[in-house]
């Protein structure tokens, strides 16, 4: 079951009350994790850009669906690499702004996975 996203601001997400300042990817099974920036970073020189690594790391076997929360603003974006990496199996992405990505997420009820940042 997911968890479901109360509210999000510029630098923080809360996640079934629980508030996170740091960027997190929600997994199939609901669990919440820290968003692994650095593997995006070593190759762009910032998390802005979704890696193909990066990619590999979020990507959960059975995800019809990830969602992302590209900031307050919108900056977060996939890399050509990443995109074709999710296409390739079959999993939809949706880029949005944190705060519509979140009220996707709470209303989605395919086999999702998420990537919420928190800034930007």
């Amino acid at each position: 079951m997911q968890p479901t996203i109360d509210s999000t601001r510029f630098g923080e997400i809360t996640i079934e009350g629980k508030t996170y300042t740091h960027d997190v990817v929600i997994g199939l099974d609901g669990t919440v994790r820290n968003r692994n920036k650095r593997l995006s970073s070593a190759q762009y020189g910032t998390s802005h850009i979704l890696s193909l690594d990066e990619a590999h790391d979020v990507y959960a076997a059975g995800a019809a669906l990830l969602i992302v929360g590209t900031g307050q603003t919108g900056y977060v974006e996939l890399s050509d690499t990443a995109n074709e990496y999710f296409k390739q199996h079959g999993c939809h992405v949706l880029l949005l702004p944190t705060p519509q990505a979140i009220e996707t997420w709470n209303s989605v009820e395919e086999a999702a996975i998420g990537l919420f940042h928190v800034t930007c």
